[in-house]
């Protein structure tokens, strides 16, 4: 597993041992309201326990989902990835591109976390040849889309290309 340092914080492999803290972070619709089509928030821990499963199963040698922690406190403030992007259709697919996003608790918007943990995330990234990075936003998630500008990412318009959905894209590519 890739785990990656930055000033403050650790990502690192999501555990067995973490799936509380992902049960109470991903159980808060202010959290899920923005993810996919379809938002839903986690109802339990056998709900919790199968979305774990299911990210590992996105992983591959360069993509990743990664649980974001505080390196003084050790405690857990949410999810950095790097994962293939999915193209809109009956079926979501992966559509040949690389998509970055990120997911904080509650307890820890406002300190910059986003941004720090996509920062070390884009490094990531461009260390392992991975290029162009696209993020997707709900039209109306101004606070993840103001993290893709501090990325230095250019906001390339609205599309429905991905994940049954339009959403605001944004691109690292020059």
């Amino acid at each position: 597993m890739r785990s990656l340092i930055s000033p403050r914080l650790l990502l690192r492999e999501w555990e067995e041992k973490d799936v509380d803290f992902l049960l109470d972070m991903y159980s808060r619709w202010e959290v899920v309201r923005f993810l996919g089509s379809a938002p839903r928030v986690l109802t339990g821990h056998e709900d919790a326990v199968a979305t774990l499963t299911r990210w590992r199963a996105r992983q591959d040698d360069v993509h990743t989902i990664w649980a974001i922690q505080d390196r003084a406190t050790g405690h857990l403030l949410g999810t950095a990835l790097l994962v293939p992007l999915l193209a809109s259709g009956e079926r979501l697919l992966p559509a040949g591109e690389t998509e970055i996003g990120w997911h904080l608790h509650p307890n820890a918007w406002g300190k910059g976390y986003a941004t720090e943990a996509a920062n070390a995330v884009m490094a990531y990234a461009a260390r392992s040849g991975v290029a162009p990075v696209l993020a997707v936003t709900w039209p109306e998630n101004t606070a993840s889309q103001a993290v893709c500008r501090r990325l230095g990412m250019r906001h390339l318009g609205q599309t429905d290309e991905y994940y049954n959905m339009t959403c605001e894209l944004f691109t690292n590519a020059p």
